[in-house]
């Protein structure tokens, strides 16, 4: 499947690979494996894990459609490939990737030991998406024509997006060049198919039996006490953990808290 791709998925490892224990993160729309580094940190020396920019993200390449079925078989190639070539491993998921990470699981079964889905349900989350329409619509609408710098697109993007964590996270993604700016990510179809990206497609496969923890921001409504059947229907061992305090980008946030979850729940320690 990689001819799908511009390029080759982008991935780097963070920790030994002498540790017993594998984990690859997957991030939410418009981040990058890297903005997983902290937690993954904090769960060393007993695992080394995989960060991955998704296609359309960061390093990696793009496709020419925004398929999450597609997307969930080139992260399983990439694996297959080194990874996860020997023996299964821990899949953690956020949002966007959450949705990768659960498909993933469903299609490639011997792939995945235990899954984690932070702040993310198998179902449409279009009703919860309208936040990310306004992002992206704001990022499409930056001339990069006039920012000569990281300091410009703060200011011009300043009225739109008033949060200055949120354009610093989403500004990580301009790229200079020989010219001046472009944006790393695949924005204009990111931007045009979002709808497909907050849908979550019809799925075929069996349910996944394997060990999954449910994550969710106290202050988020990506998960709700609606989407339970419908999660437990695709992963009957689901265990649902809610994080007191946190809003979507549960890991950014609170993310003592979840470094202690993942660690009681993909390395056998006591909560």
């Amino acid at each position: 499947m990689a001819n799908l791709l511009s390029k080759p998925i982008h991935s780097f490892v963070v920790g030994d690979n002498q540790s017993q224990n594998r984990v690859v993160f997957l991030h939410g729309l418009f981040g990058r494996g890297k903005n997983f580094t902290r937690i993954a940190k904090g769960l060393t020396p007993e695992a080394q894990s995989l960060m991955v920019d998704l296609p359309n993200h960061g390093e990696s390449g793009w496709t020419k459609d925004f398929v999450y079925e597609q997307m969930a078989d080139l992260v399983a190639d990439h694996l297959l490939n080194d990874f996860a070539s020997s023996l299964p491993v821990d899949v953690v998921g956020h949002s966007m990737g959450g949705k990768v990470a659960m498909i993933l699981a469903l299609r490639h079964p011997d792939l995945v030991r235990r899954l984690v889905v932070i702040d993310m349900s198998p179902v449409s989350t279009k009703s919860a998406g309208s936040e990310f329409e306004h992002l992206l619509s704001s990022l499409t609408s930056l001339d990069l024509t006039e920012v000569g710098s990281r300091l410009d697109a703060h200011k011009n993007l300043s009225s739109k997006i008033p949060n200055e964590g949120v354009r610093g996270f989403l500004l990580q993604n301009l790229k200079r060049n020989e010219n001046g700016f472009e944006w790393e990510p695949n924005l204009q179809l990111l931007h045009s198919q979002l709808d497909t990206i907050m849908d979550f497609p019809e799925i075929n496969q069996s349910a996944f039996i394997g060990p999954v923890l449910w994550v969710g921001g106290e202050r988020s409504n990506y998960i709700t006490d609606a989407d339970e059947p419908a999660m437990r229907a695709l992963f009957p061992l689901a265990e649902r953990l809610t994080v007191a305090g946190a809003g979507h980008w549960v890991h950014s946030e609170k993310p003592a808290e979840v470094i202690a979850a993942l660690r009681a729940f993909l390395l056998d320690e006591q909560a």
